[in-house]
């Protein structure tokens, strides 16, 4: 294994850049925020669609995610794969094909996340910005989504470490990411199939265990700064009981 990081680390990492195509770790990384950062205000647009009082907007989001949520990532690979092409009239790259992919599949799964977290949101929130004349579109972007957004942190962290070990699915289509440089390396050694897959499995798992322990130390700090609103807001409502 010594010999495969001495040897190759650099290719897994970056692929043959700068003398040729970036790859490897690097290229796994750009999807990844690619994927997520793009799918993010397609999910928020998919799960107010989703709130929606009116069923003409709510049935067909609603349609979508589970469509999509219910259909394999390899699957919709293929069919950006072939689809993509005809719908723009011409040929697409690899690339392209698996950020289209992982932007609709992460927009399906992200839309859930944050719905759930809007609607954690206590009713009185939405009630009291309609009170004060506020639309329902207004309540929404400035004092629903910004708490709910704020308690997602965690959970948004959480999904992109899920789209890192999702890009894999590249390889099917030769997206040089991570897992198909890996496989790169393989076949010029061949005789340490083992020694290859377990240093991929290395990489994959430090970089998401970094991430994880992340989305861990921001969820302490959104419970921590909980903590400490919820008795002031208590105070607030004890204060108001007595001014009546």
């Amino acid at each position: 294994m010594q010999e495969i990081l001495r040897d190759y680390l650099p290719s897994l990492l970056i692929g043959q850049y700068p003398n040729g195509p970036l790859g490897g770790l690097a290229l796994t990384l750009i999807l990844s925020v690619l994927g997520l950062g793009l799918a993010f205000p397609l999910s928020i647009a998919l799960a107010l669609c989703r709130l929606s009082p009116w069923a003409i907007v709510r049935w067909p989001s609603t349609v979508i995610v589970y469509v999509v949520r219910g259909i394999p990532l390899v699957m919709l690979v293929f069919w950006s794969y072939f689809l993509v092409p005809v719908l723009i009239g011409r040929p697409t790259s690899a690339f392209t094909t698996l950020v289209v992919t992982l932007v609709i599949y992460q927009a399906a799964y992200m839309s859930e996340i944050v719905r759930a977290g809007i609607e954690a949101l206590p009713k009185g929130q939405t009630e009291a910005s309609r009170s004060l004349g506020m639309t329902y579109g207004l309540a929404m972007r400035q004092v629903v989504l910004p708490q709910a957004l704020y308690n997602m942190l965690p959970s948004l962290i959480s999904q992109f470490v899920s789209t890192i070990k999702e890009t894999s699915i590249g390889y099917v289509i030769s997206v040089h990411e991570l897992t198909y440089s890996a496989n790169m390396v393989n076949s010029s050694l061949l005789t340490k199939p083992l020694q290859v897959f377990v240093t991929l499995s290395l990489i994959y798992f430090v970089v998401c265990f970094a991430l994880t322990q992340s989305a861990r130390a921001v969820e302490r700090r959104v419970e921590r700064r909980r903590a400490r609103a919820t008795p002031s807001a208590g105070v607030l409502n004890d204060s108001l009981l007595q001014s009546q």
